[in-house]
């Protein structure tokens, strides 16, 4: 379950910070993904959930009694049956995705299979490409303009990205010089329908979308209403508009015409409230629709550690509002991505009873009412550190808002008797990681 979690964090993270690198580089580049890998299969029950989280959702149905351990170790070998990033719309593939919407990736890097000829083809054209840029002159930072990032969240509410593509896009637009307030995500979501419901959201996965024409079908679907801007340069050499040129839905399996979306707007949203004043996000696409409005008692963790304990041992029941702090960009450090306690609800069957509101982040495969990126973090004092047991929060998707039902005045006196928790590394990277990142509403950089 480990190497299911590891691989798509990994190059998930991985792509962002050379992206980032690239960006503030002087040099000519480009991105080259992997490709995203085959699903995984659900022999018995072709209507079941397949790929990983049909694996990570696995324990906690073992735990239920719901699942027994040989059904798992089928899932576990079934998962990920070729090479590549995860098969869903995960974080892995999302910034693959994202890279094309930049403008920084050829067509085709987000969705092509990682075991497809036209990878390699992609590969080698991308080789080739980046020489062309040199000899041009042009660096990734004369294309990571404001346009583009503007473009990238377009394309990632319609497609309805990963939680962690509003980190890297708020970093990567920071280090292009072209900063973004979070407040630009629900402005954007607000206007752009969503036309992807890719896994977790959906039943359909990465091939699914490479198949109905990819992330150009996706783009040429957003230009028939006017929210992209046409004229960016990309490493293609050709503009935007240029490059999606005759781009079409070729099925209806896994993009939605802009006449027939899944919802009007995107599958990102951005809450706010007295719990979460600097903002926090929530895939809602991946939400049903019965949780999109949610109130309920608080259930406090110092750590992801001990929330999953509670999970497996039962100890969480309907209407329970699980709160995991101290896991932010400084507390954590690092953000750690909290996978394994999400899969746990859902695998208990509590997913559409049972919200999960973190300062840390979340894995691409997490659905259900996970909020996440609380800003300010409690190890920086932010008011989800001075949640307790019991107290009740109001969550309102649609609305954006995230409200913990305790008065100004006796937050106040929690507060005074608040005490900031001794850093978990007092040497070394992480301490100084821990001094000099940024909040998560920043994009959690570093420096």
């Amino acid at each position: 379950m480990k190497d299911l979690k590891s691989k798509g964090r990994a190059a998930a993270g991985a792509l962002a910070s050379l992206t980032m690198i690239a960006s503030m580089s002087a040099v000519p580049a480009l991105a080259v993904a992997p490709g995203d890998g085959a699903d995984g299969n659900a022999a018995a029950d072709p209507q079941a959930e397949v790929g990983e989280n049909a694996a990570v959702a696995g324990a906690g149905k073992v735990a239920a009694g719901t699942m027994t351990e040989e059904e798992l170790a089928y899932f576990e070998d079934t998962a990920c049956p070729t090479c590549g990033s995860c098969s869903g719309m995960f974080t892995a593939n999302s910034m693959n995705c994202l890279c094309e919407a930049l403008g920084i990736a050829l067509p085709g890097n987000g969705t092509v299979p990682a075991v497809y000829s036209e990878r390699i083809r992609l590969a080698k054209r991308a080789g080739m490409k980046v020489m062309e840029l040199v000899r041009a002159g042009v660096r990734i930072k004369d294309i990571l303009n404001a346009a583009a990032v503007h473009n990238a969240m377009e394309c990632d509410m319609a497609f309805g990205g990963s939680t962690n593509t509003v980190l890297h896009l708020l970093a990567i637009a920071y280090e292009a010089g072209v900063p973004i307030d979070l407040k630009l995500f629900n402005e954007i979501s607000a206007k752009t329908p969503n036309l992807c419901h890719l896994a977790p959201a959906g039943p359909t996965h990465m091939p699914d979308l490479y198949a109905a024409g990819g992330i150009p079908a996706v783009q040429a679907e957003l230009a028939k209403a006017g929210l992209l801007d046409l004229d960016v340069p990309t490493v293609t050499g050709k503009t935007l508009g240029e490059n999606i040129a005759g781009a079409h839905i070729m099925n209806d399996k896994a993009i939605r015409s802009i006449e027939n979306p899944y919802s009007k707007t995107g599958g990102l949203q951005i809450l706010w409230g007295n719990i979460a004043p600097d903002g926090c996000v929530v895939k809602r696409s991946a939400v049903a629709p019965e949780m999109q409005v949610h109130s309920g008692p608080a259930r406090v963790f110092n750590s992801e550690e001990t929330a999953i304990q509670a999970i497996y041992d039962g100890k969480i029941v309907p209407g329970d509002v699980v709160v995991i702090r101290y896991e932010g960009p400084a507390g954590g450090p690092g953000m750690r991505e909290m996978l394994t306690p999400t899969s746990a609800i859902c695998g208990m069957g509590l997913d559409h009873d049972v919200a999960l509101i973190t300062d840390g982040r979340f894995s691409g495969a997490t659905k259900g009412p996970a909020i996440g990126h609380v800003s300010p973090e409690a190890y920086a004092g932010g008011p989800i550190a001075l949640v307790e047991e019991g107290d009740i929060i109001d969550i309102d998707i649609d609305k954006g808002t995230m409200t913990l039902e305790v008065s100004d005045e006796e937050l106040e006196k929690r507060r005074q008797n608040w005490t900031k928790p001794e850093p978990k590394y007092a040497t070394g990277v992480l301490a100084r990681y821990a001094k000099l990142v940024s909040s998560a509403d920043k994009g959690a950089y570093f420096g």
